[in-house]
């Protein structure tokens, strides 16, 4: 498929193209093997010296088709689909740091990620040093030691709504030669390309936005082959990999070798895969992705100013709100939309947010989002409850804070919801 085809085109036609008396839509290969006749091309597949599919633990057709789309709406050269965010976000750091190394991550996250790095990745030997918004160049740049060995942050930080920086960032990377790690599950890949704006690897909750329908659990990585891995700060992906006949990915594979060595030994080893009937269902999910993405902007951009003019709401966080001391980086890297998540407080507090949100009558009370129907949730008490209250705070977390997953509804019917509802509070 010619690479220069608008995203919308790729969407819909991306990673698959049938040939004559093929289905005309990518098929569910619901298969754990494969057959071979001959021995010879089947060890060759083992030894990574042809292309094809060996066990569905490591590839499948329909995964593979999922994987192809992905990777051309992101721009990169290679993706792999895993069985959830968390697993995504877990096999992109493991790929390349060990017990003894390190890593640097914005504070504004999502708070199983913000668990992950704070809790399970140390008790692999894997520190994270957490930083602000507001840290400088400098202050980071004194961080980074010779087992830094990558900086990650979310594109609109969960629930926090941050802008990532990515101009900041990614000259901190270069200058360290580090890799730079992005989630861009709230944009997705129609709203935000990383990769235009230096990062390396991106990471995906395909389960939000891409998925859309909040039925099939998955994830995945797209390496951007953007990064120079050969430079003195990444064996694993240089040195003989013992667990794969003394393989260099990086000789073998050039561009491709972080991807190649994490579906290889990571997916291999781990056994994190997506599922092919949720690739088939996220792959899908990609074709109205930007239909979708257009309107979850719209509603919640509508929504967003409609409760900033209420009078017994506190405080509104949405990225494309002139107020809000992000915006400008919003126009800058979110050029087409800002997505469907806001953030608001109401007077009186959480008493009153609970008051609020027992009296919504169609929007519901849920922990997801990015899917076509609107929802709401109190972090503070569900997604973020595992953490120290400092920690919340340092996430964007207000114990007030209500977060809203906007869908594609009629927004006016949305509003009138949010209006009666807010009528029961104080």
């Amino acid at each position: 498929m010619v690479k220069n085809y608008n995203k919308e085109t790729i969407c819909i036609r991306g990673g698959y193209t049938p040939n004559d008396g093929d289905p005309i839509s990518a098929p569910l290969i619901q298969s754990t093997t494969y057959k071979y006749a001959d021995p010879d091309l089947l060890a060759d597949l083992f030894n990574l010296k042809a292309e094809g599919h060996i066990y569905t633990r490591i590839s499948n057709p329909t995964n593979e088709y999922f994987e192809k789309k992905l990777s051309k709406l992101e721009g990169g050269v290679g993706a792999v689909a895993t069985s959830s965010g968390q697993s995504a976000i877990l096999l992109a750091v493991l790929n390349i740091c060990k017990a003894g190394d390190n890593i640097i991550s914005s504070s504004s996250l999502y708070g199983g990620t913000f668990n992950l790095f704070n809790v399970t990745l140390r008790n692999l030997g894997i520190n994270t040093t957490f930083i602000s918004k507001d840290a400088s160049e400098e202050e980071i740049l004194s961080l980074i030691d010779d087992k830094t060995k990558l900086i990650y942050g979310e594109t609109i930080g969960n629930p926090g709504l941050d802008i990532l920086d990515f101009e900041k960032y990614s000259r901190i990377c270069k200058k360290s030669g580090i890799a730079f790690v992005v989630d861009n599950t709230l944009p997705s890949p129609y709203l935000c390309n990383p990769f235009q704006f230096g990062a390396n690897i991106v990471v995906h909750s395909t389960s939000k936005y891409i998925d859309g329908h909040a039925v099939a659990l998955g994830g995945a990585i797209v390496d951007g082959g953007n990064f120079n891995w050969n430079n003195g700060r990444y064996s694993e992906l240089v040195e003989p990999d013992p667990s794969y006949h003394g393989i260099r990915y990086y000789d073998t594979f050039k561009e491709l070798a972080y991807i190649t060595k994490l579906r290889v030994s990571m997916l291999r080893d781990l056994g994190n895969t997506m599922s092919p009937f949720n690739a088939f269902l996220s792959d899908l999910g990609l074709e109205t992705l930007h239909l979708r993405m257009a309107k979850h902007s719209e509603n919640a951009l509508a929504i967003a100013k409609f409760l900033q003019n209420h009078e017994k709401v506190n405080w509104v966080s949405y990225p494309y709100l002139e107020s809000q001391g992000d915006f400008e980086n919003a126009k800058k890297y979110l050029s087409k939309g800002a997505g469907g998540v806001l953030t608001f407080g109401i007077k009186g507090g959480i008493k009153e947010a609970k008051k609020f949100i027992k009296a919504l009558k169609l929007v519901d009370l849920a922990t997801h989002l990015g899917f076509t129907k609107t929802s709401v949730l109190h972090p503070g008490s569900t997604t973020h409850s595992q953490l120290t209250e400092k920690e919340q705070i340092e996430c964007g977390v207000r114990p007030d804070l209500i977060r809203v997953s906007v869908g594609i509804e009629n927004v006016e019917d949305l509003i009138s919801d949010f209006d009666q509802a807010l009528g029961k509070s104080n």
